[in-house]
């Protein structure tokens, strides 16, 4: 069994869906930081099945409408000497802006490119889906 060491101080970005750690390191832009970042992928979940975890040496402002937008069953633990001294848990965020662009050919934003790309939340029972504020294009993942 692989062995990653525990973190004593920094942020451990959890519960993140088999396979997503990267695109989510790349959202995040994680690979500016000068702090050690650790991408686990597929690690055992009882609860999940498999699962990917990022650990960062370093406690950072995390955009974490971001990830509430991308999945918001993650979890972010913020870690202090060796233990957990804060649990986030995600919602998805009723609005979004400048994160994802609107596909439509025929949208304001496609003319007006200094346009704010805005999405907002339509929840349609358990499935979050995000429509563009100004043509209501939905957005697919």
């Amino acid at each position: 069994m692989l062995k990653i060491d525990s973190l004593q101080n920094g942020m451990v970005i959890d519960h993140i869906q088999a396979g997503r750690g990267m695109e989510i390191y790349n959202y995040l832009g994680l690979d500016r930081l000068d702090c050690s970042v650790a991408i686990i992928k597929n690690a055992r979940s009882d609860k999940m099945g498999r699962k990917d975890i990022i650990k960062i040496e370093d406690v950072i402002d995390l955009d974490l409408e971001v990830l509430g937008f991308i999945d918001h069953k993650i979890t972010v633990n913020i870690i202090k000497e060796g233990r957990i001294v804060e649990k986030k848990n995600l919602t998805p965020p009723r609005q979004v802006t400048n994160v994802i662009r609107c596909k439509n050919p025929r949208c304001i934003t496609s003319i007006e490119p200094d346009l704010d790309q805005i999405f907002t939340l339509c929840q349609n029972g358990e499935h979050h889906t995000y429509r563009c504020l100004y043509c209501e294009q939905e957005y697919k993942k």
